[in-house]
């Protein structure tokens, strides 16, 4: 092969083939090879991003005295380095994720920002996007697949240009192994049974029954068998109203007079111990319980139900919450009169706001002006927060969430409103960002379109505070009129329970804020 260049890619210096013998420099200034870019890049030595690896085994290559290059036994010459794509951390408490749904098919192209697969985090569906142009090569875990550790390999992606059939796994990083679930204590093997002998009459052998004392003197005096009966008393004792029914039937010729033969008794196995100490004649029946304490259930007992990564978080997030933060409650009546008088008005000129939007904005004016609530605990002590930022609990098929109205303190009802419906929307739809849901600094939970009066909620760390609220219920009242007569009214009420951390909230700045926040939401216009 001789020539003045490389085929399309001009001069090249033959120094840089590092691998040619030195008397191979004194022969053609040039050559021309016929091979792809990525090839030239390695045998010239250049810096690229991802070198290709030459496959082991027979595949060579050499230079000759002719300055040509040989190829031997190549089954295989060239094989793409893959890039690694692992399960991301998407939240600041996820431990593991699922794949919910792939979004590019083996072989696809995928430029950088370009949506791979959504996966499930212990808070919402996130996208996990791209951060390289190339070739989604290989899926590891499929879809579907659940409780994926950190840092797993997901699927593999190779350079443009580069062939992704070629892809393998790598040995030294498989799909990650399936959660295992926890595992059921053996049982314990069942023990020969022993016979007993029989005992005032009773027959070895035919069913046994525990006897209530009654029941069993009734039987004794008729010289009947419990096992021509039915026990229907509680785990299976035969009692006093089911001895007298068998004297009834045997007065009526229904049951025969003589008791059953008895029955032989069984041979013991030569495994059987040799002697044993007689049992009760009327043991408890051989039923699993249901449930012991401290012990997981009896198989059969239970239809196992998956848990999503949401319920397992919220799960542990209430435990931990119930368990490390000291609750305290105060409750107080609210009278939305004024505030239904508002909405009404304002549902005339085609503003629809709700109850609890109004709601929302006393909190943050209340916060506003208590700063001393607004703050939250690190574990080491109260952090004043610099912005109210309250997070209202949604609930969605997978669990509760807490989207953030950031700095509702400067937002008027109305934009409070449409924030809600937005992040409603989003929350149920499983579409909420990592930042419309971490932080916040005061929650609020309202159960009144449930038909709750009153609940206390459980406080989300490390806020301080959250504001239960139930519905608005119609309740006669005195009232003093214009003339200063006593009078019957009718007030709408709202019951709110505020539960308060109170290492950093105590009673009495609880009870405080509760009154300044029942001053706003009972003056609207405050709110304005």
């Amino acid at each position: 092969m001789q020539g003045g260049a490389w085929a399309g890619l001009g001069a090249v210096d033959l120094s840089a083939l590092r691998a040619v013998p030195e008397k191979a420099g004194k022969m053609a200034a040039s050559w021309r090879l016929r091979c792809d870019l990525p090839l030239l890049r390695y045998l010239l030595g250049f810096g690229s991003r991802r070198s290709l690896g030459l496959a082991q085994g027979a595949a060579a290559w050499s230079v000759g005295r002719g300055a040509s290059w040989r190829w031997f036994h190549g089954t295989q010459l060239l094989q793409a380095d893959p890039i690694k794509i692992l399960m991301p951390s998407l939240s600041p408490t996820m431990e593991q994720g699922n794949i919910v749904k792939w979004l590019k098919k083996e072989g696809e192209a995928v430029s950088a920002g370009d949506s791979l697969c959504e996966i499930e985090t212990d808070k919402a569906v996130v996208t996990l996007d791209a951060s390289d142009d190339g070739i989604l090569a290989k899926i590891v875990v499929e879809e579907g697949a659940k409780n994926i550790k950190l840092g797993s390999l997901i699927g593999l992606m190779v350079e443009e240009g580069e062939d992704w059939k070629l892809v393998e796994i790598p040995k030294d990083t498989g799909a990650p192994p399936p959660v295992s679930k926890p595992a059921v204590p053996p049982q314990p093997s069942p023990q020969p049974q022993i016979p007993s002998p029989a005992k005032k009459g009773h027959t070895v052998g035919t069913a046994r029954f525990r006897l209530s004392p009654a029941a069993r003197n009734i039987l004794e005096k008729y010289s009947l068998d419990a096992s021509q009966g039915t026990a229907t008393g509680p785990r299976g004792i035969f009692t006093k109203e089911d001895a007298l029914k068998l004297v009834e039937l045997k007065q009526m010729g229904k049951i025969p007079e003589s008791r059953p033969a008895a029955a032989p008794p069984p041979t013991l196995s030569a495994s059987a111990p040799p002697q044993a100490t007689a049992g009760p004649s009327y043991p408890r029946p051989m039923i699993p319980p249901v449930s012991i304490p401290g012990q997981p259930n009896a198989a059969g007992t239970f239809t196992e139900i998956p848990a999503s990564n949401i319920r397992r978080v919220i799960a542990k997030r209430l435990t931990e919450s119930k368990s490390t933060v000291p609750h305290a409650y105060a409750t107080a009546d609210c009278d939305l009169g004024a505030v239904l008088k508002v909405r009404r008005d304002l549902v005339k000129d085609d503003i629809k706001v709700s109850v609890n939007d109004f709601i929302i904005r006393a909190a943050a004016v209340t916060l506003k002006q208590m700063p001393g609530v607004n703050v939250s605990w690190d574990g080491e002590g109260p952090k004043q927060l610099p912005s109210v930022d309250i997070s209202v609990a949604v609930a969605t098929d997978k669990g509760l969430i807490t989207p953030i109205i950031k700095d509702a303190a400067a937002k008027g009802v109305q934009e409070i409103a449409d924030s809600v419906k937005v992040l409603s929307k989003k929350a149920r739809d499983g579409k909420l960002l990592p930042e419309e849901y971490q932080g916040g600094s005061f929650s609020i939970s309202n159960l009144g379109m449930f038909g709750i009066d009153e609940f206390a909620a459980v406080i989300n760390p490390p806020q301080a505070c959250i504001l239960a609220v139930g519905r608005f219920r119609p309740v006669l009242k005195l009232a003093e009129d214009e003339e200063g007569n006593p009078q019957l009214r009718q007030h709408q009420l709202i019951t709110v329970t505020m539960s308060s951390d109170s290492r950093v909230v105590d009673d009495e700045l609880a009870t405080r804020f509760l009154e300044s926040f029942k001053a706003n939401l009972e003056n609207p216009m405050r709110l304005a």
